[in-house]
């Protein structure tokens, strides 16, 4: 069994590694895919496209470096339909750093709907690997929402190897109703509930108001389910700034974590620090013990 002492590592190394500007020799330029396109001139149609995006507007935007903001995306759930304005925030930030940011999305399926969820994985990883390695971008900040959005995004990560990070999309707060605190378990109990009281009017009624206030605002499932487990993993893998898996989607806290990713990514870029050297063996062992 592995010991508390490598989880405690994980926690404090692991994310260490994303901040620390000593972590890595830093190298002459970020830019080092984005400039297959940006600087040959036989590469005159890739940056006259360029120059039509809101993120090139000179010749010296075209030499920074080039950030994906992978927004899984969807109005459809709560878990996911937050993230297109916290990927405009993280995409600000980038640009505040110096950096040019470019917010695409992929497919966002929720488990608490539950089709195609894990296909769904393997389609985000495929989506974000398509468009980084697609458009020679230098790096990538996945934002993703719900249970497989997770290890979807970082499948992706860990397939293109360029500097990249995890935002989390946060978790739902509490709903309330006749005094009862409510989460997504209790919409899917209020059923057997319902059978259980002999299908009375009062019965109806007790179901009817949980289904209506469990989930009161944005964000995944409210408690230590599938997503908001795979995200404190995500923490302690070190794919995350610290804090990331606890700050709930509609709190300050992620709006701040969000306006941070700038510098953090101007970081990993100026020191080469890729995925594949934080996501090692002992990371995934500490995330284990922290599951």
């Amino acid at each position: 069994m592995l010991s508390r002492r490598i989880l405690s590592s994980a926690l404090t190394t692991g994310t260490r590694s994303v901040h620390s500007s000593a972590a890595r020799p830093a190298s002459e330029a970020i830019n080092r895919y984005s400039k297959t396109i940006t600087e040959p001139k036989s590469q005159g149609a890739s940056q006259a496209m360029l120059y039509a995006t809101d993120g090139v507007n000179n010749d010296e935007d075209l030499k920074k470096a080039m950030v994906g903001v992978a927004s899984v995306w969807y109005e459809g759930n709560p878990c996911n339909g937050h993230i297109l304005g916290l990927g405009q925030r993280v995409k600000k930030s980038l640009g505040e750093a110096g950096l040019i940011g470019y917010q695409f999305g992929t497919p966002a399926v929720s488990d608490g709907i539950m089709s195609y969820s894990l296909q769904s994985r393997d389609l985000i990883a495929d989506s974000v690997e398509s468009v980084c390695g697609g458009h020679w971008l230098d790096g990538a900040v996945v934002i993703p929402g719900c249970d497989k959005n997770m290890p979807g995004t970082l499948i992706a990560l860990g397939r293109l190897n360029r500097p990249g990070l995890m935002v989390y999309g946060g978790t739902i707060k509490p709903g309330h109703c006749n005094g009862e605190t409510l989460d997504i378990v209790s919409a899917f109990q209020s059923y057997g509930r319902f059978l259980s009281e002999g299908q009375t009017e009062s019965a109806e009624k007790t179901r009817y108001d949980t289904v209506r206030n469990a989930c009161p605002g944005s964000g995944a499932c409210g408690g230590m389910y599938t997503a908001n487990t795979i995200a404190s993993c995500a923490e302690a893998l070190g794919m995350t700034v610290p804090g990331s898996s606890s700050s709930p989607a509609e709190y300050p806290e992620k709006l701040a974590e969000c306006d941070s990713i700038g510098g953090v990514m101007r970081n990993l870029l100026e020191n080469n620090i890729l995925p594949r050297q934080i996501m090692t063996r002992e990371a995934f062992e500490n995330a284990m013990v922290s599951d």
